[in-house]
């Protein structure tokens, strides 16, 4: 992609974190970059080195000494942003790292935006948008799965899936649109049976990348799991024993969780946002409970996953049916949890029979919570988190793809009712400019800021 204008200038920013650490990296990108650490860098002309090196030296704005750095040379092209970069090691005190910034910016470079080295690296084609987009994601993930996923689009994963489609249809379209040029003559270069052959081709791996965004968001936003249950049914000790440390208040007195208590739980590298709200009863004269209930009520309804905990020395059938068809009715995805399994002597769980997928622990005592634990993934990701298959993670990318989807039906439908070439040729624009939108083959001004305003500065 060429190069936008107002991008001729060079940039710097803090590529660490804020904070005091052992050492802080400084970036510093554009046509200028190396001139003017030059300039602050006496102990060699950077300029006469080659590129990716390191030289070791005392940076000094003027007669100030500022800090004894290492400086790692990257010519363009042969950087991260395709342009001339410069990456300082220096001390790190937040101080020090302010007054190299400062002596940078005296010679003319600006503050980078959010993103910015990475949008750059975007426009001089050192990445496609959806390894750009990638980049950000794997600054975020904090599982191995999401680690894993962005990694694997960076290198190219999905840019690869969709180049193969849009190649494919690029063919056709050109033999569509030489059709335009012999109108007159009542020709047809395109093979419409073969057309529709790969227009069938494209549809199914369009709608394999469309599923795959169920688990993919799993992967790259976790799972809301709300446990749901009457007072005193185990549900603070449940979530206690998921995380293996004491983090809510247990007790005998029925309505002790008056809010809601929120935690992670890894469970294979899939995250799961564990949310211990208020035992639900309708009769309470505990204003603070009713309200508690209530955001209990309201967890329930955001969850993607509710949990719903009971004893099974107290339960009836009949209520649990019940519950379940509510369940049911308001679309939630729900998982049985029945607790207190050590309580009574010779438990038999067959007067739960009609709920065969519900899970028997005890809290307590720590029984089937690894049973219960593996009833949660596959509940949540419904496939392998470890595939080796493109997995999309973004919802731009998800959007595109749906919109996609339909443009492809267009064309299909087109090739059945005979359609002219001229209007088949622009149904197949439209396809092809959904996958040149996902990309960042088309694209403006205003996407791009808005995609790269979600990095981190200095990346």
């Amino acid at each position: 992609m060429a190069k936008l204008s107002g991008w001729d200038d060079t940039i710097v920013a803090l590529a660490t974190p804020q904070g005091i650490g052992a050492i802080g990296v400084i970036r510093v990108s554009g046509t200028n970059a190396i001139d003017v650490v030059n300039d602050l860098f006496p102990s060699k002309d950077l300029r006469q080195h080659p590129t990716h090196t390191l030289h070791v030296g005392i940076m000094k704005n003027g007669m100030e000494l500022l800090d004894e750095v290492v400086v790692s040379i990257y010519k363009a092209p042969k950087s991260y942003t395709g342009e001339n970069t410069i990456e300082i090691s220096c001390h790190g005190s937040p101080f020090i790292q302010e007054k190299i910034i400062q002596a940078i910016t005296s010679k003319g470079c600006r503050m980078a935006k959010a993103g910015e080295f990475t949008q750059r690296a975007f426009l001089n084609g050192k990445l496609d948008l959806t390894q750009a987009e990638a980049v950000a994601d794997l600054i975020a993930s904090n599982t191995e799965a999401s680690r894993k996923t962005a990694l694997k689009n960076i290198r190219g994963g999905f840019s690869t899936a969709l180049s193969g489609l849009r190649e494919q249809l690029i063919k056709f379209s050109a033999l569509i649109e030489l059709e335009l040029d012999f109108s007159q003559e009542d020709v047809e270069f395109a093979d419409r049976k073969l057309l529709n052959q790969l227009m069938g081709q494209l549809t199914l791996s369009t709608h394999q990348l469309l599923q795959s965004f169920a688990l993919g968001n799993v992967i790259k936003n976790g799972v809301q799991v709300a446990i749901i249950g009457r007072p005193n049914a185990g549900k603070s000790t449940l979530l206690n024993t998921l995380l293996n440390e004491n983090r809510a208040i247990v007790s005998e007195v029925a309505g002790t969780t008056r809010d809601t208590i929120e935690e992670i739980l890894n469970i294979d590298g899939v995250l799961f946002r564990l949310i211990d709200t208020a035992g639900i009863r309708t009769h309470t004269s505990d204003a603070i409970e009713t309200m508690g209930v209530e955001r209990s009520l309201q967890k329930m309804k955001q969850a993607d996953l509710v949990v719903y905990l009971f004893d099974v020395n107290e339960m009836e059938v009949a209520d649990l049916e019940a519950l379940t068809s509510t369940f049911q009715a308001d679309g939630l995805q729900y998982l049985l949890v029945g607790n207190k399994i050590d309580t009574h002597a010779g438990f038999d769980p067959s007067k739960f029979a009609s709920f065969p997928h519900t899970v028997f622990i005890s809290a307590k005592a720590h029984l089937h919570i690894d049973q219960l634990k593996t009833q949660l993934l596959q509940i949540a990701v419904q496939g392998d988190v470890n595939t080796e298959a493109t997995i999309v993670t973004n919802a731009r990318h998800y959007d595109a793809l749906k919109k996609l989807a339909a443009s492809l039906q267009d064309v299909v439908s087109g090739i059945a009712d005979n359609i002219q070439s001229d209007l088949l040729a622009l149904d197949i624009r439209q396809c092809l400019y959904y996958l040149g939108e996902i990309t960042g083959e088309i694209t403006n001004d205003d996407q791009l800021d808005f995609i790269f305003s979600k990095f981190c500065i200095g990346k």
